[in-house]
């Protein structure tokens, strides 16, 4: 591939596929997640790391990297991840977590959580989930809706656990939960087994069963881009943008409704059905605002 002007024009078929997999897209990929494992770890941010890397399958890359900001967007651009989660370990801030998101090859998000406490998934002696099973995501607490902060760490752990997007989900393969509370400066992720029990009825009686893992998170230092980033990373393409159509409205539950314009109509020309008693008699003109008279009977 030659670079002219800053365009970069292929030489071969095979580079010209590659850029044309790399070009913008009104239907993105499925987001690629780059997990990087630090010069200095302990051995519970290994096993973390392990862990999130068994819930991510198969759409992510492991690497071990010495530094987070030098090589994150190098290897972002190499490998074509947008998403990516940096483990470290130092005596200033031990079992750290680094989230983060990319925009166009450049850091948009970062979050840096502390693990205080982590059950791992082998520590938990029941039976998994397949592999790829696409996880239903359940967040707990005020401040996820309230502080600008959460509300970020929200939407950035929505995009790195939610998956690919399908059209249809049946019932039996809705398997996996991970649920997230924050109290009290505290944020506790949980991940639970969905069992589909037998009611005596239709609907099926839901248990969850934990499974691993298990962490309870301190936040400590976040990057978060500005608000125009932030927008301009949210715009959506006008072709994907549903159409507006006429005289239909929803509601908060989805429900449609319509709404039928329609002429005037005479109810005088409405045929109902002919009875003898509502025929018209000859010579007979009662006046709208004359009240019919009464016939007198005398006793």
């Amino acid at each position: 591939m030659t670079q002219l002007d800053g365009i970069v024009k292929p030489k071969t078929k095979r580079s010209k596929r590659f850029l044309e997999s790399r070009a913008p897209k009104l239907i993105e990929d499925v987001k690629n997640t780059m997990i990087m494992k630090g010069g200095n770890t302990s051995q519970t941010v290994t096993t973390a790391l392990k862990d999130i890397y068994s819930l991510k399958k198969p759409n992510l890359l492991y690497s071990q990297c010495s530094l987070l900001v030098p090589f994150q967007e190098f290897f972002s651009k190499k490998s074509d991840c947008s998403l990516f989660l940096f483990g470290s370990h130092n005596k200033k801030r031990p079992n750290n977590f680094i989230f983060g998101r990319m925009f166009d090859f450049h850091v948009l998000d970062m979050f840096e959580l502390g693990i205080e406490k982590f059950i791992s998934l082998s520590q938990i002696k029941t039976s998994k989930f397949p592999e790829g099973t696409k996880p239903m995501l359940i967040f707990a607490g005020e401040i996820f809706d309230t502080d600008n902060n959460y509300k970020r760490l929200k939407s950035l752990l929505i995009d790195f656990f939610r998956g690919p997007t399908v059209p249809a989900v049946r019932l039996a393969g809705l398997e996996h939960v991970l649920h997230f509370t924050a109290l009290e400066g505290k944020i506790y992720m949980r991940s639970y087994r969905c069992l589909l029990k037998k009611s005596g009825c239709r609907t099926p009686r839901i248990e969850l069963e934990e499974i691993g893992p298990s962490f309870n998170f301190v936040m400590r230092r976040t990057h978060l881009a500005s608000d125009d980033l932030y927008k301009l990373a949210n715009r959506q393409p006008k072709a994907l943008k549903p159409k507006k159509k006429k005289n239909i409205s929803h509601d908060v539950f989805g429900t449609s409704f319509g709404r039928v314009h329609m002429q005037k109509q005479d109810l005088s020309k409405l045929r109902t059905r002919k009875m003898k008693g509502l025929r018209k008699r000859k010579g007979e003109v009662v006046d709208e605002d004359q009240e019919p008279k009464v016939a007198k009977v005398e006793s």
